[in-house]
């Protein structure tokens, strides 16, 4: 079947489809990274309002939505893998002008993420309360927790069809339609949250329900909007619900990529717990010093998650479009460009690790185990620029398996037993700890380089 040219070339949207195969690349790496970077500032600053607000229903509410938000990882992990192989084979089918196969796997990708999210829905509902109770909660926790997690596994599907959207829109070369759907979500939740959890004018107080039931009507019209996009034509990408068949071939694609994907963000989810259990032995300065550095280590990386997914973009269109060297070329600029960031940033986090310890906290203990964290583990940021970029682009490849392995090696086979042994075999104490940590980064980086330097994944099909 010959493949139509994309549609709807007058329309709004569309000159955010930018061809990625030609032209500046500094251009292109900016023109995708910078939406995804503001993007992910943008939802952490969500978040924090959001814990605020129900911050002052007291500590049990609090409790509550922290241990909701470590189950609901679980769900983020899936949606991470789906997203990963529905960028990737899309990238590639939009490289080489592909239209009518991407639009299948988009529409495969849509139905996918639908079918896990109504077996969450009725999974979920019923054995929310059970879930809770396996984190042996206080009662009151688990009550209002159930009440939370309920309604916000009633919404799966919103959450699964606007990220699965995203993933769809950047792996066409659209990263900006996603971040103005992400703003108008935040600022809808922002606005609703108030309303509906203390009963403000009009409005019930639902308390915590408000809270879930806010995120779940700000989602549902981000998803309307990401699926009015998709459907009428506004994007390179164009699906249609009329005569709708599942196309197991391209479900099987996604999957295949996906599960790597998703194993590789649990792999990391898995070792920061056993890191956290491990940490807590030291007492509980070290475990909040713990928790600041990583809060601290977040803030470099967020350029980077940015840059990287960038890099996923690219790397699948230009291998699409037969274009290897411009691929490879694109990944190491885009790594080049984060670097010069994480130099800087590591050298001035080094060097004012006192003072930005003391915004989080100031108790002297707090502040002697933060900088010597930060004294240490900024040492390795130019690899952890190595591993967060470059995995992606193999990642982008369709290469997802490598990213897996390498860090199941570089976190559980070498950063925990080191975590656990280094304090003990050399007196170290916690900066034994912080020096597992960046050994392990070290490792990673190189591993990775090593690997992306080989350009096996440039043979990959998807």
């Amino acid at each position: 079947m010959k493949e139509k040219k994309s549609p709807g070339t007058n329309r709004l949207f569309n000159r955010q489809n930018r061809n990625l195969t030609t032209g500046n690349i500094y251009k292109s790496i900016w023109m995708l990274a910078f939406p995804m970077m503001f993007g992910n500032v943008l939802q952490t600053a969500f978040n924090i309002v959001d814990m605020i607000f129900v911050g002052k229903l007291g500590p049990d509410s609090i409790a509550a939505v922290a241990l909701c938000g470590m189950i609901l990882m679980l769900i983020i992990t899936l949606l991470v893998g789906i997203g990963i192989g529905t960028t990737a084979i899309i990238a590639r089918h939009i490289g080489a002008k592909e239209y009518v196969k991407a639009n299948e796997v988009a529409l495969q990708s849509i139905l996918l993420g639908t079918f896990i999210a109504l077996s969450l829905t009725v999974a979920g509902y019923f054995f929310s309360e059970t879930l809770l109770k396996l984190f042996g909660a206080e009662p009151s926790v688990v009550q209002l927790g159930t009440v939370y997690l309920r309604i916000t596994f009633l919404g799966s599907i919103t959450l699964f069809i606007l990220f699965g959207g995203a993933a769809i829109l950047r792996g066409a070369g659209d990263a900006r339609t996603p971040m103005f759907i992400l703003i108008l979500s935040a600022v809808i939740n922002i606005i609703a949250d108030p309303l509906l959890i203390f009963g403000i004018g009009p409005f019930p107080r639902l308390e915590i329900a408000g809270a879930a039931i806010a995120t779940v009507f700000a989602r549902s019209v981000g998803m309307f909007i990401t699926l009015y996009v998709l459907v009428k034509g506004y994007s390179v990408i164009q699906i249609s619900f009329r005569n709708i068949k599942l196309k197991f071939d391209a479900i099987w694609r996604i999957i295949r990529l996906a599960v790597p994907g998703s194993l590789q963000m649990g792999i990391r989810s898995v070792s920061g717990v056993i890191l956290m259990r491990i940490v807590a032995l030291y007492g509980t300065y070290a475990l909040a010093a713990l928790g600041i550095g990583l809060r601290v280590n977040m803030i470099v990386m967020m350029p980077g998650f940015g840059l990287g997914a960038a890099t996923a973009t690219l790397v699948g269109q230009n291998l699409g479009a037969k274009q290897p060297r411009r691929a490879e070329k694109s990944a190491w600029i885009s790594l080049g460009i984060y670097e010069v960031m994480m130099i800087c940033m590591g050298f001035l986090f080094y060097l004012f690790a006192p003072k930005i310890i003391a915004v989080f906290n100031t108790d002297p203990n707090v502040l002697r185990e933060g900088i010597s964290f930060l004294h240490i583990v900024t040492l390795s940021y130019v690899f952890l620029a190595v591993a967060i970029v470059l995995h992606q682009a193999l990642n982008g490849a369709g290469d997802t398996l490598s990213p897996m392995v390498i860090t199941g090696i570089a976190v559980l086979g070498v950063r925990i037993p080191l975590a656990f042994l280094l304090p003990r075999m050399f007196d170290l104490g916690t900066s034994g700890i912080w020096l597992a940590v960046a050994l392990s980064t070290v490792l990673e980086g190189t591993v990775v380089g090593f690997w992306f330097r080989s350009g096996r994944w440039k043979k990959k099909k998807v």
